[in-house]
């Protein structure tokens, strides 16, 4: 199960973009709403999350969860208390942690970067404490990604699909979106 959380100024490409693309790797895969039960995003796209953030499931079904950045998503997200203890399920218990943009600063603050390859979207990277700073579209380290921004967001996506599946899976979704 992947849990891709939704909270008010959410950048709308950088949370859409991976759900689609890994549902259409047939991973299973739940929005999840952290400020409320319809969230809007930072460009007033407004989403009804499959659920809410008190209905999910910290057990051994839980693979990933994909933060979204956007501002101010980003700090809504940071803000969350159940949301920390998601984060630190998912560290404690070698789980997938997928942040893109602004998020991975969320990451950095808790410590999860230290000695890993993230990147982020420019003028966060003094927020990814300890981190080896790389200046691509997606960074993988470990079982953590960090993607660069909403343009990388296909990218991001293609990623997520490829470890949750197979390179081959990711590559046939790429060439089905036309992408180069």
């Amino acid at each position: 199960m992947v849990y891709i959380f939704l909270a008010t100024g959410f950048e709308e490409m950088e949370a859409l973009a991976p759900t689609d693309i890994l549902r259409r790797a047939n991973v299973e895969v739940k929005t999840v709403g952290v400020t409320g039960s319809v969230v809007s995003g930072s460009h007033s796209v407004t989403i009804k999350p499959d659920l809410f953030i008190d209905d999910i499931k910290l057990d051994q079904n839980l693979d990933m969860i994909v933060l979204p950045g956007g501002m101010p998503g980003t700090l809504n997200l940071e803000a969350n208390e159940k949301l920390q203890k998601v984060i630190d399920f998912c560290s404690a218990n070698d789980k997938y942690i997928a942040a893109i943009c602004a998020a991975p600063s969320i990451l950095g603050h808790k410590g999860l970067l230290k000695g890993k390859k993230a990147t982020c979207f420019p003028g966060f990277e003094k927020d990814l404490d300890g981190a080896q700073y790389v200046d691509s579209l997606v960074a993988a380290d470990g079982k953590i990604i960090t993607g660069k921004g909403a343009g990388a967001s296909i990218e991001f996506g293609l990623k997520l699909a490829e470890i949750m599946t197979s390179p081959e899976v990711a590559n046939h979704i790429k060439s089905g979106l036309q992408c180069k």
